[in-house]
C-alpha cells in the first residue's frame, strides 16, 4: 500500500505542475496567430545581420546510417575550415552527431568555441531500457560530448504515464550533469497544441536545459505552431522559477525563410535575452550553405 500511495503522490506532482499552466489550446487559432505574427514581423528580420546570426545558431547535424569515422571527420575538418576562410563569421554553434562518432568529433575539431552535440536514450525513437539511454549518455559525455540530444518518451506521455517518462528526464538530466540536456518533443507526433504544450511543461520540469521540436526523422518536423507554443510555456516557466531554458527547433528547416521565422517567433515571444546561442539553436544540415549563400551574396556549396 505504500508503494500505491507514493505513486498516487508522484502522479499528482506533474498533474500540479500542468494545472498552472494553461494547456487547453486551440489549435486553428494558434495557426491564425501564429500566421499573423509572421506576417507582421518577419520581413523586418530578414536582413543580413540576423541571417549571420542564425549561422552561429546552428547546430550543424549529420546523422545518418551510412555515417563513418571517415565521413565525420571529413565534416569536422570542413568546420575547421570554415573558420579559417571566414574569420569574420562565427563559426556553428555545435557539430551534432550519433554518440559512437562523438571521439571523433572531439578529436578532429580544432575551433575552440564549436560544442560537440550527441543525440542520445535510443534516437530517433527513444524506445530502449533506461538502464541504455544513461550508459549510452555516460558513454558520450566521456567521449567528449558538451550537449546531449534526447526524445521524451512519446508513448508513455501519450498514456499519461508522466512519472516514468519525466523520472527517466531526470535520470539523464543527472548523467548529464553540467552538461546541458536538449529534450526533443517529436511535437509531430503529440497529435496536438496542447499536448505540445503539456510535454513541454513537463520537460522543463525534468530538467531540460533546452526543449526541443523534433528529430527531423517524422513528418511533420518543426512547424512554427509548435515553436510559438513551446516558446511561451518556456516564457512562463521562466516567469514561475526564474530559470531560462533554450529552444531549439529541428528538421525541416530547409529555406533560410524558415529559419528567419523562427528567429522572429523567438525574439517576439521570449525577447532579445533568448537571441544568443546559449539559449536558441537550429538543427539543420542543408541551412548552412542556404543562409551562407545569402550572407556573402553568391551561391556557396561550403559544407
Amino acid at each position: 500500500m505504500e508503494h500505491k500511495h507514493n505513486r498516487a503522490e508522484e502522479i499528482s506532482k506533474y498533474d500540479e505542475a500542468l494545472a498552472l499552466y494553461d494547456t487547453n489550446l486551440d489549435d486553428n487559432a494558434i495557426h491564425q496567430t501564429v500566421t499573423a505574427l509572421l506576417d507582421d514581423k518577419r520581413a523586418g528580420n530578414d536582413t543580413v545581420e540576423v541571417k549571420k546570426f542564425l549561422f552561429g545558431c546552428i547546430d550543424l547535424t549529420t546523422l545518418k546510417t551510412t555515417d563513418s569515422v571517415e565521413s565525420v571527420m571529413q565534416f569536422t575538418e570542413r568546420v575547421n575550415r570554415f573558420a579559417e576562410t571566414y574569420p569574420d563569421l562565427p563559426s556553428v554553434a555545435a557539430i551534432c552527431v550519433y554518440p559512437n562518432m562523438a571521439k571523433t568529433v572531439h578529436d578532429t575539431c580544432e575551433v575552440e568555441d564549436v560544442r560537440l552535440a550527441c543525440v542520445s536514450g535510443g534516437f530517433p525513437s527513444s524506445q530502449t531500457f533506461t538502464e541504455v539511454k544513461v550508459a549510452e549518455t555516460a558513454l558520450a559525455i566521456h567521449d567528449g560530448a558538451d550537449e546531449i540530444d534526447i526524445v521524451l518518451s512519446v508513448g508513455q506521455f501519450l498514456s499519461g504515464d508522466y512519472e516514468t517518462m519525466c523520472d527517466e528526464i531526470e535520470e539523464i538530466k543527472s548523467t548529464c550533469g553540467d552538461h546541458h540536456l536538449k529534450v526533443i518533443l517529436e511535437t509531430g507526433a503529440l497529435g496536438s497544441m496542447s499536448n505540445v504544450m503539456k510535454a513541454s511543461v513537463l520537460a522543463m520540469y525534468s530538467g531540460a536545459d533546452f526543449i526541443k521540436t523534433s528529430t527531423g526523422k517524422l513528418d511533420p518536423a518543426a512547424t512554427p505552431e509548435a515553436a510559438y507554443v513551446m516558446c511561451n510555456a518556456i516564457k512562463e516557466y521562466h516567469a514561475r522559477t526564474g530559470r531560462k531554458v533554450g529552444f531549439k527547433p529541428a528538421g525541416g528547416i530547409n529555406t533560410v525563410a524558415d529559419a528567419v521565422a523562427y528567429y522572429t517567433i523567438v525574439k517576439e515571444i521570449l525577447g532579445n535575452e533568448w537571441l544568443t546561442p546559449e539559449l536558441f539553436r537550429l538543427g539543420t544540415s542543408r541551412l548552412a550553405n542556404l543562409l551562407l549563400s545569402e550572407i556573402v551574396g553568391e551561391e556557396t556549396k561550403f559544407f
